[in-house]
C-alpha cells in the first residue's frame, strides 16, 4: 500500500496529549541561533518551580555546534547560555521557551554570537533609553518553494491590490499571520501589529518598541515562533530580501529608532545629529544588513541605493525616513530602511548604538 509523507501535523490527535498531567515537571525549549541566522531549539525536562524560572535559574546545556557550522568537529560543543525566558504557546502550562546565547568552552562567546557585543552597548549608552521598533516582513513559501498561492504557472496579477489587502486572490495564509500574532502575544513578545505586503504571500508583522537588546531578544522569538507555526500548516518561510526577481518587492527590516534626546521637545536635532553620524558610517552598516541586500536595494520598489546613502522626511525611496509626523512635531523618531529581512537584529540595534554613540571598547 503506498504512503505519502505528511508535512502537517495532526492537530486533533496531539491535542488529548497536550493536555496530560505533566507530574510536577515542565519542557523547557532551549532556542539559538545558529551560523546561517537560522533558530535551532531542542527541549529539555526540569523540574518544576514555583514562580517560574529566571535566566539565571536554568542550567546552562550544550549542543554539537560541528551540525549548525557553529564548531569544528574536533571541538565541538557550544554552550548554551539562557538570557531570556517566555511562556511556551505550543505546549501551554508552565513549559517555557529558553532563548540562549552561544559560548565557547573556553569562555568566550562563539563567533556568530551577535548578541553580546550588542547587550554591552546597550548597557553602556543605557542612560540614552534606546527605543527599537522593527518591522519584519517575510514571504510565505509553498514546500516547492514558491510563494504560496502563486499559479503554478506564471506569476499572479501586477502589484496594486495585496497591500493591506482583504479576500480571496488578494491574500493568501491569513490563518498562519492570525495564528503567529495570537502566539507571539501569549508568549509576551511586544507585538505591535501586522499587515499584507506589498507582494503577493508576503507579509509583515512588527516587533516593539523594546528598550535595548529586548528587541533583538522578542524579534528572534517572534521569528521562532512563526517558523514553527508555518511548520504545522505546511508551509516555508522565507526571509530572501528579493526572493522573486523582477517588478516585484523585496523584504525589509526597517528599523525605528529614537532616544530619550530625540522624543523630547525639539528632539529634531538628535534626530538630524543622529543621521548625519549614520550617513559618514554607510558601508559599515550595509555589510550588516542582511546577504543579498544588494538584490533588493536598487532605488526601485521603495529602496534607496545600496551605493549611497540617502534621507528625507516621508521619502521610501531614501535610505533613511523621517515620518512626516515628526517632522512636523519636531521630535521623535527615525527609520533605518536599509536593512533586510534576513538580518541580524542585534548586529542592526548594536551598530545603529555604536555609530550614534561610540563603541564599548572606547568607554
Amino acid at each position: 500500500m503506498a504512503t505519502t509523507d505528511s508535512f502537517i501535523s495532526n492537530a486533533a490527535n496531539l491535542q488529548k496529549y497536550l493536555s496530560l498531567d505533566q507530574k510536577g515537571s515542565i519542557m523547557a525549549e532551549y532556542i539559538w541561533i545558529d551560523s546561517e541566522l537560522q533558530v535551532r531549539s531542542k527541549v529539555r525536562t526540569l523540574k518544576a518551580k514555583e514562580g517560574g524560572y529566571s535566566p539565571s535559574d536554568l542550567p546552562i546545556w550544550n549542543f554539537d555546534g560541528s551540525s549548525t557550522g557553529q564548531a569544528p568537529g574536533d571541538n565541538s560543543d557550544v554552550y548554551l547560555k539562557p538570557v531570556a525566558v517566555f511562556p511556551d504557546p505550543f505546549m501551554l502550562g508552565d513549559n517555557i521557551l529558553v532563548l540562549s546565547e552561544c559560548w565557547n568552552a573556553d569562555g568566550t562567546p562563539n563567533k556568530f554570537n551577535a548578541r553580546h557585543e550588542a547587550a554591552k552597548l546597550m548597557e553602556l549608552h543605557a542612560a540614552h533609553e534606546p527605543w527599537f521598533g522593527l518591522e519584519q516582513e517575510y514571504t510565505l513559501l509553498g514546500l516547492s518553494d514558491k510563494p504560496y498561492g502563486w499559479p503554478v504557472n506564471g506569476y499572479p496579477a501586477p502589484q496594486g491590490p495585496y497591500y493591506c489587502g482583504v479576500g480571496g486572490g488578494k491574500v493568501v495564509m491569513r490563518d498562519i499571520v492570525i495564528a503567529h500574532y495570537k502566539a507571539c502575544l501569549y508568549a509576551g513578545i511586544k507585538i505591535s501589529g501586522t499587515n499584507a505586503e506589498v507582494m503577493p504571500a508576503q507579509w509583515e508583522f512588527q516587533v516593539g518598541p523594546c528598550l535595548g537588546i529586548e528587541q533583538g531578544d522578542h524579534l528572534w522569538i517572534a521569528r521562532y515562533l512563526l517558523a514553527r507555526v508555518a511548520e504545522e500548516f505546511g508551509a516555508k518561510v522565507s526571509f530572501e530580501p528579493k526572493p522573486i526577481p523582477g517588478d516585484w518587492n523585496g523584504a525589509g527590516l526597517h528599523t525605528n529608532f529614537s532616544t530619550k534626546e530625540m522624543r523630547e521637545e525639539g528632539g529634531m536635532k538628535h534626530i538630524e545629529a543622529a543621521i548625519e553620524k549614520l550617513s559618514k558610517r554607510h558601508s559599515e552598516h550595509i555589510a550588516v544588513y542582511g546577504k543579498g541586500n544588494e538584490a533588493r536595494l536598487t532605488g526601485r520598489h521603495e529602496t534607496g541605493s545600496i551605493d549611497s546613502f540617502s534621507y528625507g522626511v516621508a521619502n521610501r525611496g531614501a535610505s533613511v525616513r523621517i515620518p512626516r509626523e515628526v517632522a512636523a512635531k519636531n521630535y521623535g523618531y527615525f527609520e533605518d530602511r536599509r536593512p533586510a529581512s534576513n538580518a541580524d537584529p542585534y548586529l542592526i540595534t548594536g551598530i545603529i548604538m555604536e555609530t550614534c554613540f561610540g563603541p564599548a571598547d572606547k568607554e
